[in-house]
């Protein structure tokens, strides 16, 4: 229904004749050719991990205290800046971008790939690259920040930067409205983000009216077991044996519980146990990731977890105080968009872009965002977030034709094309904000 819903609400904007290019376009372009190209150079050199973006923050908080009128808090829930810009009555708008990379070593074949090594919270060293587009987002806040700065007299009301932390481990975004987003800063009405989208053509932006992101759960599963020799297995009890029926088992809860046309993924990720040929360990490790398109399946796949696991220590004779242990250590819910102000704002990016370059929405996998914590159904703030594209369509087409394969988002051979990305991006979130907040609005 909500596919329907979207296509319907494309087939109204297909009606609508699209505008001349905005009369700043060009402003944005000149911009990226002068200084916004060699900032997504130093941010796409110089990925840093959740939580650990000490240089991006303090390079953010630089750009952004250099633009007039914006007032600038750094270590907002950690590394998070906010900018402030306010600019008499109206609206309180607020953008947002995501700043973090991942620990994935590049192989783009870039002339600027990343070399960076970094410790993350985890205390694990490990290669880092801006594998997800992040250094995009963050360079076209910039942008926009920069062009709404020089067009005070289109709009009134304050708007918020928000340059957030780790969205990658989906926590970044709630660590930011627990230290005060809401509450130390203006509260907005409105919410915006953008994610470029290595799936998606060069120059074109897509946006749902209703689901953009199904929830993400990082689920870790702690088997017990009890240690014996390996010629021995009847003195003990497996870990290995009892987490590879677990992995088995939890395929079910999708196969054979799940309404077939609801989505739903349970991917074990990582099992660890054992040291050695011959020796039954006394411990597996799990490292699930969990997705779904609702609060209740997500509930549902969540509760079934914990049901089978403990029916997998039951099945193979476990002690009450052995049983595996499951924990939730991270995870984000839905993301929405406001159904009212996507339709809106969907049309303002026929406008602003054209019609051609304004494709109906397709959920095309299950990926996960921690936006969601900014749009709550409980927090009042409406919700808008959109899909740039940032591959060629040329490189699109051959790659369906059965040619070179794209380099898919977390693939250490991701790679965007910046220009045409950080331009229609800063475009279109300008025009978003132009206008929510035009004068009178």
């Amino acid at each position: 229904m909500r596919h329907l819903l979207a296509a319907t609400a494309f087939l109204a904007l297909a009606a609508t004749p699209a505008l001349a290019e905005p009369d700043y376009a060009p402003a944005v372009k000149a911009d990226y050719d002068k200084q916004l190209a060699s900032l997504f150079d130093w941010f796409h050199r110089n990925p840093e991990l959740s939580f650990k973006e000490v240089k991006t923050s303090a390079r953010m908080a630089q750009e952004l205290r250099a633009i007039p009128g914006i007032v600038v808090t750094e270590k907002v829930g950690g590394t998070g800046v906010v900018g402030v810009m306010k600019n008499g009555a109206g609206p309180v708008v607020m953008i947002r971008a995501d700043m973090d990379g991942l620990p994935v070593e590049e192989k783009s074949g870039l002339a600027n790939a990343s070399k960076v090594r970094q410790v993350g919270v985890d205390g694990v060293e490990a290669p880092v690259m801006h594998a997800c587009g992040h250094d995009t987002h963050i360079t076209s806040m910039v942008g926009t920040a920069r062009r709404l700065a020089a067009m005070k007299d289109r709009w009134q009301g304050t708007i918020v930067f928000v340059v957030q932390p780790a969205e990658e481990r989906v926590g970044g975004a709630r660590a930011m409205v627990a230290d005060g987003l809401y509450t130390r800063f203006p509260k907005p009405e409105y919410a915006l983000a953008l994610h470029v989208g290595a799936e998606l053509g060069s120059g074109k932006v897509t946006a749902s009216t209703g689901i953009q992101y199904s929830s993400s759960d990082s689920v870790d599963i702690t088997v017990p077991g009890i240690g014996a020799h390996g010629a021995s297995p009847h003195q003990g009890k497996d870990p290995i044996y009892m987490a590879s029926q677990l992995v088995i088992a939890l395929q079910g809860l999708i196969s054979r519980e799940r309404m077939p046309l609801t989505p739903g993924v349970i991917t074990v990720g990582a099992f660890n146990a054992g040291l050695k040929h011959n020796i039954i360990s006394d411990e597996a490790k799990l490292q699930v990731t969990v997705r779904a398109n609702s609060e209740e399946e997500r509930k549902r796949l969540l509760d079934g977890i914990r049901r089978v696991a403990r029916g997998v220590g039951e099945l193979n004779g476990m002690a009450a105080d052995k049983m595996p242990v499951v924990k939730v250590i991270e995870g984000t819910p839905t993301t929405i968009n406001d159904s009212a102000l996507a339709e809106r704002l969907n049309a303002v990016m026929v406008q602003a872009l054209g019609q051609a370059n304004v494709e109906p929405f397709e959920q095309k996998g299950m990926g996960a965002e921690d936006f969601a914590y900014f749009v709550q159904p409980d927090s009042g703030v409406k919700g808008y977030y959109f899909a740039v594209g940032g591959t060629p369509q040329a490189a699109l087409d051959a790659a369906r034709a059965g040619g070179p394969k794209i380099g898919s988002h977390h693939s250490p051979e991701f790679k965007v094309e910046p220009e045409p990305a950080i331009v229609t991006g800063t475009i279109a979130m300008t025009a978003a904000v132009l206008d929510l907040m035009k004068p009178g609005g």
